[in-house]
């Protein structure tokens, strides 16, 4: 069973004696964070900004290491566990079996690893960006900003976390466009932005004229070209005012919430925290259109709102289909 963080018992018998708060006498959370990218990544960056908004806020201590290579994972691991953490949060794809090897050594503390597999009793639970929803909604977009009806896609790896995605966008594009091509390629790489650029111009080159930005470096090629983008993950409009349209954010901050609750109350298990990312929990949104207010057409943004507002209550479902997608073109 995993241990209890502070018994409520304990932590009033503590502030009594010394004269304290019971929020002062509990001892905050340890918490560690492993990474195989850099906490830039737009990925990583969003589990590393709900853990650090958490520790602002005096729930945690937050300790992490980025750029791990594969190889190394399983022991910044186990150096973390053998430390104290009571939680270790990270992403398992690469490295499920080595992942799940620790949780097994250590079942006294909670791990939260992003995984395409299921949780694993006691301790290890699992999440995913299950962005979909909103990825559908910048899909529609997409599909009523193209003028040559192509769009190009490019992907990290052809994983169900990727693939879901794109899946969703293309069909949101469709509904809006049924005539829309898409290009679709994988760089191989979490974090390459030249090798993205460069299958973006390839797909630029042949005709894309919205480019579907999975991976950094998609932008940097469409602003070069003069084309348009779409974001994922995050909000990067800022840095690409004239290029980047709208984007599917995910937002982990109900996810890594309830792992905290669930560990300093004691009752932290192995279950699936993807549904947390989900527009109805908070986890997933479509951002502003900012700059691009003014240049999508007000009945497109009429059928985006109409169709989030279905999504919110329930009366539409974006498809979750985590086969790799193909180009159409």
């Amino acid at each position: 069973m995993i241990r209890k963080y502070v018994m409520a018992a304990v932590v009033a018998a503590v502030a009594a004696a010394g004269g304290m708060s019971v929020a002062e006498a509990a001892e905050k959370l340890k918490v560690s964070g492993v990474y195989t990218v850099p906490v830039e990544q737009q990925w990583v960056s969003r589990i590393h900004k709900a853990l650090t908004a958490a520790e602002e806020r005096g729930d945690i201590d937050y300790d992490y290491s980025e750029s791990v290579a594969n190889a190394d994972y399983e022991r910044v691991m186990r150096e973390y566990a053998e430390g104290g953490s009571d939680l270790v949060v990270g992403e398992a794809f690469a490295v499920e079996q080595a992942a799940r090897r620790v949780a097994k050594d250590y079942p006294e503390t909670a791990f939260l690893m992003g995984s395409s597999f299921p949780a694993q009793d006691p301790n290890f639970a699992v999440f995913d960006n299950f962005i979909h929803e909103p990825s559908y909604l910048t899909g529609m977009i997409a599909g009523g900003m193209t003028k040559s009806n192509v769009i190009g896609i490019v992907g990290g790896y052809p994983i169900p976390e990727v693939n879901r995605l794109m899946h969703a966008f293309m069909a949101g594009a469709k509904e809006i466009n049924p005539d829309v091509k898409f290009m679709v390629s994988f760089i191989g790489s979490w974090f390459d932005p030249p090798k993205a650029k460069e299958s973006a111009f390839a797909m630029i080159e042949r005709g894309a004229d919205v480019m579907y930005a999975e991976r950094f470096g998609v932008s940097d090629a469409a602003k070069e070209k003069g084309v348009l983008a779409i974001g994922n993950v995050i909000d990067t409009q800022a840095q690409y005012p004239d290029t980047v349209v709208a984007s599917a954010l995910w937002h982990m901050e109900p996810t890594i919430d309830k792992a905290i609750a669930a560990v300093k109350d004691g009752s932290f298990k192995a279950e699936d925290y993807g549904l947390y990312s989900y527009m109805k929990h908070g986890g997933g949104s479509l951002a502003p259109l900012g700059t691009f207010e003014s240049k999508v057409p007000a009945d497109l943004k009429a059928k985006v709102e109409a169709k989030q507002k279905a999504i919110l209550d329930g009366s539409f479902t974006v498809k979750v289909d985590d086969s790799e997608p193909k180009s159409t073109l």
